[in-house]
């Protein structure tokens, strides 16, 4: 089966056919640094490295970069309250932001973070050719591209024109169009500057100021990808007006069509129903949440929802997501401590074989990780109660089991602990030998008694079948 995706753009689910056989180039708007990143973050990016990481399985050739916005209106603002450089407080929180991305293991799958500084005289080329083209105009220092020269502006988010100026539009007197947005701004006392020549008329001119939004992420992906790429990927609120200013800005500069061929956006994020805010004191920071939970779990979350979904982050979410990672983590641990034998029914590897199926298909449609997810849960379940049934397993059958378990795990970003592979201590096998001599001479409270020391005191559980003492650690995560 091929890979489907829903592209934004037409508001259908697609054929993936990448631009260049088997290469794929994708970007991912990436983090602002003025601040810790925050769940809502830990969303989009989780969601893009497992579409990564499945890319890369299905045998395509991928180049995945994010930007890092280091050059900003509210880095500077928060620089100022904070009595430091621009440039001071944004490598503070890039070192932070990168942090928290290795810690949630996404840094695995991006190629690149590219700074938005590090960018400027891309930039500078890309702001000439808009002005070459006649789609930028001079306000008193600052450049505007003028929205009513490009046809197709609201193609992504089919509002209509009238209706932009309620969404997020600069303010600015003397802009020809409310709508009309910033290339370039004029330097101001205190903040980050840099000189650029632009050609006006035949005359060569020179303009002190930063880039606007927008023109950093275009100028940075023509560098590395050319005028056109296959994925652009972001969070829904990215839109209008960042993603609908990238395509003007995109295809006016280089005369491409289309610049991305497959955009896909990121549902959004709530705490208890409610979209978070500072003021509102339900602002979560993804290294607040690592100190009392893996980061597996949050992983498992923002798989159990389809990335397009919006997610109600709740405790009780964090309590039943650690609960389910432990589930078929004891399910692993069952499985790598079966007992082995010379022959097999072949029983446990049909179940694997029909796991990797289902998960593969739910993964080629569009990145479905919850119907992959319920066939990785249910099909471990299976197997952790066919190993209790007393099914014979081989050696070479189990270890082909649970490489292609793991596989699928490392997909969604799951099963990197290793602590099912560990052997009972000597103390609670002990304690399980000796409650096995009590059942067989029918001491069943005694027996249940060290049960429940196993448990309480070891983390233990165990279960009694036909065929012998099954037991597996409760809580690995």
């Amino acid at each position: 089966m091929s890979i489907k995706v829903y592209n934004t753009l037409s508001r259908q689910i697609e054929d993936f056919v990448p631009m260049n056989g088997n290469e794929v180039k994708m970007f991912v708007c990436g983090q602002t640094v003025y601040d810790d990143a925050h769940i809502g973050h830990a969303k989009v990016y989780i969601n893009f490295d497992v579409i990564a990481s499945w890319l890369r399985r299905s045998g395509f050739k991928l180049k995945y970069v994010q930007n890092i916005t280091d050059v900003e209106d509210k880095i500077i603002a928060r620089a100022a309250e904070s009595g430091t450089t621009a440039e001071a407080l944004a490598r503070h929180f890039e070192e932070r932001f990168l942090d928290d991305m290795s810690a949630l293991n996404v840094r695995r799958n991006v190629d690149a973070y590219m700074r938005s500084s590090d960018y400027i005289d891309p930039v500078r080329k890309q702001i000439q050719l808009l002005i070459d083209n006649g789609y930028a105009y001079i306000l008193d220092g600052d450049i505007y591209y003028d929205v009513a020269r490009f046809e197709d502006y609201t193609k992504l988010s089919r509002m209509k024109l009238d209706e932009l100026v309620k969404h997020r539009i600069e303010p600015r007197e003397g802009k020809r169009n409310p709508y009309d947005f910033a290339l370039w701004k004029a330097s101001k006392h205190g903040e980050p500057s840099w000189d650029i020549k632009l050609t006006i008329g035949g005359e060569e001119r020179k303009f002190s100021g930063r880039p606007g939004w927008h023109i950093e992420d275009t100028a940075m992906t023509y560098s590395v990808f050319g005028p056109q790429y296959d994925i652009h990927g972001g969070a829904l609120e990215l839109l209008f007006p960042h993603h609908s200013n990238e395509i003007a800005q995109a295809e006016a500069a280089f005369g491409k069509k289309p610049f991305v061929k497959y955009w896909m956006h990121v549902g959004v994020l709530t705490v208890n129903g409610v979209k978070m805010s500072k003021s509102l004191k339900n602002f979560i920071r993804i290294r607040d949440v690592l100190k009392d939970y893996d980061p597996e779990v949050l992983r498992l979350i923002f798989s159990m929802s389809h990335y397009r979904k919006d997610v109600d982050f709740t405790s009780d979410l964090l309590g039943s997501s650690r609960k389910q990672l432990n589930d078929m983590y004891s399910s692993l641990s069952v499985l790598f401590h079966a007992a082995e034998s010379e022959e097999s029914s072949g029983a446990i590897e049909k179940i694997a074989q029909e796991i990797s199926a289902g998960f593969g298909e739910a993964m080629d449609y569009d990145f479905n990780t919850p119907e992959a997810m319920s066939h990785l849960i249910s099909g471990l379940n299976h197997i952790k109660k066919e190993i209790k049934g007393g099914v014979a397993i081989t050696s070479a059958e189990k270890q082909t089991v649970l490489s292609s378990i793991l596989g699928m795990g490392a997909v969604i970003g799951i099963f990197f602990k290793e602590s099912y592979r560990d052997a009972l201590p000597k103390e609670p096998k002990d304690l399980i030998t000796a409650r096995e001599k009590l059942r067989e001479a029918g001491d069943y409270i005694r027996s249940d008694r060290m049960r429940e020391e196993l448990e309480n005191r070891y983390g233990i559980s165990i279960e009694d079948t036909q065929y012998g003492t099954i037991w597996y650690r409760k809580n690995l995560i």
